[in-house]
C-alpha cells in the first residue's frame, strides 16, 4: 500500500472551504435555534392548551427523529409534498434547526421551571407585568443555568453538521469526500478529514468544559 499525503496540502483550499461552511452551518444554527427554541419553550407552558398541544407535538416530532431523515426528508419530501425547495445549504439548516430547537426548547423549559415561583410573585407585587417579571427576573437566571447545556449542545452540533453532506452541501465531510472519490485516497483523505475536525472541536469543547466550571448550578 503506497500512501500519497501530497493530496492533502493539494486540497487545502477546498478543505479549508468546507470547514468554513460547516462552522457556517454551526452558527447560523444556533443563531435561530436558540431564539426559537425559548419561544417554543414559553408556548409549551402556554395557559392555551391547544398551543400547548402543538408546541409538544412539534417538540416530540422533532426530538425523536434522526437528523439524516429530517435532512432527507426536507430534501427529497418537502419540494413535493408542500412544494416549497430550497438550495441544499438552506434545506440543511433547515434540517439542522428544526432538530436543535426541539432540543433547546426542553432545556429552556427545564431552566425556567428551575426558577423558583417565588421570585415572580415578588415581581409582580413589586408591580412589575408578568412579561418583565419574565425578561428582568426569570430569563436572565435561566439563562445562567441552561448556558453550559447549550455549550455542550453546541459542540455536538458541529459534528452533526456532516449528515447535510448526504444531500451535497459542500461542508467539509462531503468535500473531503468528493475529494477521496476523484483522487482514490482514501486513507489520506479521511485522516485529514478527521483531523481537521478534530482541531476544530477540541477548543469547542474544552470551551464547554470551561463554562460548565464557570456557570454550572450545583444546587
Amino acid at each position: 500500500m503506497t500512501l500519497d499525503w501530497s493530496i492533502v496540502p493539494a486540497s487545502a483550499g477546498a478543505l479549508a472551504h468546507g470547514a468554513l461552511i460547516t462552522i457556517a452551518l454551526t452558527v447560523l444554527t444556533m443563531a435561530v435555534a436558540v431564539p426559537c427554541g425559548i419561544v417554543v419553550a414559553l408556548l409549551r407552558e402556554s395557559r392555551f392548551k391547544p398551543i400547548a398541544f402543538l408546541a409538544t407535538c412539534f417538540v416530540e416530532l422533532f426530538r425523536n427523529l434522526p437528523i439524516i431523515l429530517v435532512v432527507y426528508w426536507a430534501f427529497y419530501v418537502m419540494p413535493v409534498v408542500l412544494d416549497l425547495s430550497f438550495s441544499p445549504f438552506v434545506t440543511g439548516l433547515v434540517a439542522l434547526c428544526l432538530n436543535n430547537t426541539a432540543y433547546n426548547s426542553e432545556t429552556f423549559r427545564s431552566g425556567i421551571r428551575s426558577i423558583r415561583k417565588g421570585q415572580t410573585e415578588a415581581a409582580l407585587a413589586m408591580g412589575m407585568s408578568e412579561g418583565q417579571a419574565f425578561r428582568k427576573i426569570v430569563l436572565p437566571q435561566a439563562w445562567r443555568r441552561v448556558l453550559p447545556v447549550l455549550a455542550t449542545t453546541w459542540v455536538t452540533l458541529f459534528k452533526d453538521t456532516s449528515l447535510v453532506s448526504v444531500i451535497a452541501v459542500g461542508d467539509l465531510a462531503h468535500t473531503a469526500m468528493q475529494i477521496r472519490s476523484q483522487s482514490f485516497r482514501v486513507i489520506e483523505m479521511l485522516t485529514a478529514m478527521a483531523a481537521i475536525y478534530w482541531l476544530l472541536g477540541y477548543p469547542q469543547a474544552k470551551l464547554a468544559d470551561w463554562i460548565h466550571k464557570k456557570f454550572g448550578v450545583t444546587e
